[in-house]
């Protein structure tokens, strides 16, 4: 199964000048912890989550409504085609210890790729991904 047969095509996504509150409302309004940032040809140029709101902006006493996502997101995109075989796509997903992947072509947001997507299309791929996830996720008693 290739990576266009299950990912999510409907994908909200915030520019690099809006503010952090901005991403923090379309997160919570669609119930998701990662916006693609995408410049106004198109392209993404980063990520933005909820743990980079809280670490970046919140946490360091920063008022988000004064504060660009392009000062908070992280830089480094990690996306794959809708071409590449979804399992692939999951040990990419375990490699990096990501839940989620933006799938792009020419640098261009046509998709993303969730461990929800996954497993209902290829639960064996998603349970790969999940492993590699928590490796090294510690149990804090």
């Amino acid at each position: 199964m290739k990576v266009c047969d299950c990912m999510t095509t409907n994908v909200v996504s915030v520019s690099p000048e809006e503010s952090a509150e901005v991403a923090a409302r379309l997160m919570a309004r669609y119930n998701v912890g990662m916006l693609p940032v995408k410049r106004s040809d198109g392209l993404v140029v980063g990520v933005v989550t909820d743990r980079d709101l809280v670490l970046r902006c919140m946490a360091l006493g920063r008022t988000p409504h004064q504060v660009a996502v392009r000062q908070v997101m992280s830089n480094r995109v990690i996306g794959v085609s809708s071409r590449q075989d979804a399992a692939s796509a999951a040990a990419k997903m375990a490699d990096e210890q990501v839940r989620r992947l933006p799938v792009l072509e020419d640098g261009k947001l046509v998709g993303m790729l969730s461990l929800g997507d996954l497993s209902r299309n290829e639960s064996q791929s998603a349970e790969y991904a999940l492993d590699g996830i928590c490796r090294n996720v510690r149990r804090m008693d």
